[in-house]
């Protein structure tokens, strides 16, 4: 099954969305966004936009046609095969795979910068895709990288290629070396650079 790996850069679809149609190239522009792909394996006009009015109403807002994000249709799964997001182990009632749900995350150079690709049968963490924003944010601003359960204003880790001198004059606010059984050095933390 196709999919594209992090790094490469992100197919320019062209598609029906719930604000018309667009090329992702030209809908991104040159800012950082995050594109959620919702693929519908349906009939645009009856089934986008009452998706939209159930998003809507499910978040306490007036349950309107209007989202503050596009919906793409894909009723013949063209891009959920490109994009690699059928799930084989969840079948709709014609026994078709259905698509999963994912998170594509794309770089102002049009690169793919994370992909999370959850099964139909399991929501998305919306507190995890922000974090992993900030992450994204952060690491391609400064020469740094985030440990496991990160958030911002938590200390952040010097990359293992940073060598210890070039580290010491990077990061002039100090490093704190964890002593691992291996003796290797390369758990080195810092404060988050502002």
């Amino acid at each position: 099954m196709p999919g594209l790996l992090l790094g490469e850069p992100f197919p320019n679809i062209e598609a029906d969305t719930t604000i018309g149609r667009i090329k992702l190239y030209d809908f991104l522009g040159d800012n950082r966004k995050v594109l959620l792909i919702l693929l519908l394996p349906c009939i645009f006009e009856k089934s986008l936009y009452p998706v939209s009015v159930d998003i809507n109403s499910y978040n306490c807002d007036e349950p309107t046609e209007t989202l503050p994000f596009p919906i793409i249709a894909d009723p013949k799964r063209e891009l959920a095969v490109q994009l690699g997001m059928l799930d084989p182990d969840e079948k709709d009632s014609q026994g078709m795979p259905v698509t999963a749900r994912c998170v594509f995350i794309i770089g102002p150079d049009k690169k793919m910068k994370l992909s999370i690709l959850y099964p139909a049968t399991t929501g998305r963490n919306f507190d995890e895709i922000l974090r992993v924003v900030d992450s994204l944010q952060l690491t391609a601003e400064h020469n740094v990288a985030t440990p496991v359960d990160w958030k911002p204003g938590d200390r952040v880790m010097v990359p293992p290629n940073v060598p210890e001198a070039e580290a010491a004059k990077i990061f002039t606010c100090g490093i704190f070396t964890k002593e691992l059984p291996s003796g290797k050095k390369y758990m080195r933390y810092t404060a988050q650079p502002h």
